[in-house]
């Protein structure tokens, strides 16, 4: 798990508190001090996926966008085509540089009556901000950062809707995935989306500082399990979402990694790297982020060289033990030609090989879904 770490002192979110309440087990992440385990991964993990468990997300970045052209400004800065956006729903998508390298994954959020926000990853937060500052022009769009000024909780599980919707009046089944609506919870606004990374249906509630505490211990009144960054990547590992700094970074781009999905290359015009994408749609690829399964109990973990008739010819990005599965489990760039499900392949663990084999992704998709 990328940590970001530096030699500034550690910022704390205004649910440390509560956390150490529970009895967390902190950690330095993207230099932020967060909890990585509060009652034990497992428990945490299972909670989510049998029921729900809630996560202090408060140090990822959030920024909000506010002008008449924002999703036309936001366009040429992602590949995806934000005029498929409409108000009250969400684009999961990428920042790229000129070689069409992924500076981080974002959600953006179209709010409608001219404002946009943009949730993005705590460790890029400001390199962030400095992208998007210098390809807008602040003189029609203004720029607002609440990274340290508004709590975000995310809620989820199959049981999510059914907790949350006892704090809030408005029907929250009618916000579908990737939906979004401002709501009032606990008498203050609330911006609420029906986003996640754990693969589960749940919910990212932004408030005030000062509600987010209190949200937090309505939640666990009510039996809500708190989670911590373990669990979070366990969960997301299984779903094969991608986390930034490990599987991707600004030297792979969406089609490596796996997300052709958030490319449109028919539907919109030009956007920085989009030539890179043509050529290596038209030409192909010579890597692919992959999906392991490895054939006994070793763990395939972060960097772990990936081999094939006995020579090194990938990496492992993420690996861990999956919860659910009950076998272990890894993400890793392996060459095209080596990249179709069933293939066998062999990693690295302190100089022994352990054979593994291509899989299909996700490892775990959600009945609850």
């Amino acid at each position: 798990m990328a940590t970001g770490k530096s030699d500034a002192p550690l910022l704390r979110t205004s649910l440390y508190d509560l956390a150490l309440q529970e009895n967390a087990r902190m950690t330095a992440f993207s230099g932020w001090e967060m909890p990585i385990q509060f009652s034990g991964l497992k428990k945490e993990h299972e909670a989510v996926r049998t029921a729900v468990g809630m996560f202090d997300i408060s140090h990822m970045g959030k920024f909000v966008l506010r002008g008449d052209n924002c999703l036309d400004a936001l366009q040429q800065l992602v590949p995806s085509d934000l005029k498929r956006l409409k108000p009250g729903k969400a684009q999961y998508t990428v920042l790229l540089n000129p070689n069409g390298g992924i500076i981080d994954d974002i959600i953006i959020y179209d709010q409608g009556k001219q404002q946009t926000t943009i949730i993005v990853n705590a460790a890029t937060t400001e390199k962030d901000k400095e992208w998007l500052l210098s390809h807008l022009d602040t003189n029609q769009i203004e720029f607002e950062d609440l990274s340290q000024q508004k709590a975000l909780i995310a809620v989820q599980g199959p049981e999510s809707l059914k907790v949350l919707q006892s704090l809030v009046e408005d029907d929250l089944s009618s916000t579908t995935a990737f939906g979004h609506l401002t709501t009032t919870v606990l008498g203050e606004s609330a911006f609420m989306a029906r986003t996640g990374y754990t693969g589960e249906d749940g919910f990212e509630i932004m408030v005030s500082p000062q509600i987010g505490q209190k949200l937090w211990q309505c939640l666990a009144d009510a039996g809500v399990i708190p989670c911590g960054l373990g669990a979070r990547d366990t969960l997301r590992l299984e779903a094969a979402m991608c986390l930034y700094g490990q599987d991707m970074d600004d030297a792979i781009t969406p089609l490596e990694a796996g997300l052709s999905w958030l490319v449109h290359l028919d539907t919109k015009g030009d956007f920085i790297g989009r030539s890179v994408l043509e050529t290596q749609k038209s030409e192909g690829l010579s890597r692919r982020l992959v999906g392991l399964e490895m054939a006994d109990r070793h763990i395939a973990r972060h960097d772990y060289p990936v081999r094939h008739g006995g020579e090194v010819v990938g990496e492992v990005t993420s690996g861990t033990q999956s919860p659910t599965l009950g076998k272990p489990i890894a993400l890793a760039y392996v060459p095209k030609a080596l990249s179709k499900v069933g293939q066998a392949l062999e990693v690295e663990i302190r100089g022994k090989y352990y054979p593994a084999k291509v899989v299909k992704k996700p490892f775990y998709r959600s009945p609850n879904k």
